[in-house]
C-alpha cells in the first residue's frame, strides 16, 4: 500500500476543452446555358434548394444575367449531394443545366 507521501506526489493532468469548430461552408452555384428553360431553373431552386418563388426568381435572373448564381452555402457533403441532385434532375428532363460548388 502506498504511503501518504507517494499519494500526495501524484500528478494532476488538466484537460483543455476545445470549442467545436464550425464545418467549412461551400457555395453551390448554378451555371447558365443556352438551353435550360428559366422555369426549370426556378423549379430546381424551389425543390432542391427550398427557395421561395421570389428568391428563386432572383437567383434565376442572376444566373441568366451574370452566368452563375449562388443557391446557398452548405457543408461539403450537402453541397456535393445538391450538385448531384441538380445534375440528375437536369438529365432526367434532358437539360444541360450544370451546378458546381466552391469554398465560400
Amino acid at each position: 500500500m502506498p504511503n501518504s507521501k507517494q499519494r500526495s506526489a501524484s500528478v494532476v493532468l488538466e484537460r483543455t476543452k476545445l470549442a467545436p469548430k464550425e464545418p467549412e461552408r461551400y457555395k453551390v452555384l448554378l451555371l447558365n446555358d443556352d438551353y435550360t428553360t428559366m422555369e426549370f431553373v426556378i423549379e430546381i431552386l424551389e425543390t432542391v434548394f427550398q427557395k421561395t418563388r421570389t428568391e428563386a426568381l432572383r437567383i434565376m435572373m442572376q444566373v441568366h444575367n451574370q452566368g452563375h448564381g449562388v443557391c446557398g452555402a452548405y457543408s461539403h457533403e450537402i453541397a456535393e449531394t445538391k450538385v448531384s441532385m441538380v445534375h440528375e434532375l437536369a438529365r432526367q428532363h434532358s437539360f444541360p443545366l450544370r451546378a458546381s460548388f466552391e469554398r465560400g
